[in-house]
């Protein structure tokens, strides 16, 4: 009987040891999505990395935010990155930010920022997440907290989170 018990948790073990991730999975972190639900803008082998730090963009697509700089679409982890750059007094043309909703880019113009939610943020402790419809984001809101604001007004508390 003992040999039983020892032989069924032996098989345990090595089917665990071999199980293989499934690929394309969607990871655990909220501002993930599959590589297949993702945008990317950029072209060349780095087009997955954010072009201010490097972090990968499909892991944190749902803050991604994306613009033209001197001719060339670049994208951002996250609305830091897009301030950071912003901040060294360049003009980025056409802002945008994912839609948590449709995972499309949206104008900046168009996004209610919900600041401050439960869910983790990118390149900050103060989340910001962004939708084209305000109702989507009161939703979001009311699961979550935060507060509702337009772009400008998250990009000033964007500002104020590394003083």
């Amino acid at each position: 009987m003992m040999k039983l018990y020892i032989s069924i948790i032996a098989t345990l073990l090595l089917v665990g040891c071999t199980a293989e991730k499934k690929p394309n999975v969607k990871s655990s972190m909220y501002q993930s999505v599959s590589p297949q639900e993702a945008t990317l803008v950029q072209s060349g082998k780095d087009k997955g990395s954010c072009v201010r730090c490097g972090m990968n963009l499909v892991m944190f697509y749902k803050t991604s935010h994306a613009a033209e700089y001197k001719g060339k679409h670049q994208q951002y982890c996250s609305i830091h990155c897009l301030e950071d750059h912003l901040g060294e007094g360049v003009t980025l043309k056409n802002p945008k930010v994912v839609d948590v909703a449709s995972l499309k880019f949206i104008p900046v113009g168009s996004a209610y920022y919900v600041v401050g939610s439960k869910k983790r943020g990118t390149m900050t402790r103060v989340s910001k997440y962004a939708f084209l419809d305000e109702e989507m984001a009161k939703k979001f809101q009311v699961k979550y907290g935060g507060k509702i604001m337009r772009f400008s007004k998250a990009l000033e508390v964007t500002k104020e989170d590394f003083k």
